[in-house]
């Protein structure tokens, strides 16, 4: 068993990896907690509906980001102010 385990080592780091890696990937992938109804208001609000494509999607990507980034924002001060330094 240990020969065989040994022989194959590379083989087994890989396909260890590679399941860690989906397991990251899977856990990670999630948008947020807002629905595409909620996301498609959002962009409506920003005036985004009315541009061309690119211009849309750069709408729709600085709308994205000005969201998520207050989110994260938001959360460090949570966690400052939970261990008292802010």
């Amino acid at each position: 068993m240990k020969k065989m385990l040994l022989d194959n080592l590379p083989t087994v780091w890989v396909i260890g990896i590679v399941i860690l890696s989906v397991v990251l990937v899977s856990n990670h992938a999630n948008a947020g907690e807002k629905t595409k109804a909620q996301w498609a208001e959002l962009y409506a609000q920003a005036g985004c509906n009315e541009m061309g494509f690119v211009n849309r999607k750069i709408c729709e990507t600085k709308v994205f980001q000005k969201t998520n980034w207050q989110s994260g924002k938001d959360q460090i001060n949570n966690t400052l102010t939970k261990i008292g330094i802010n």
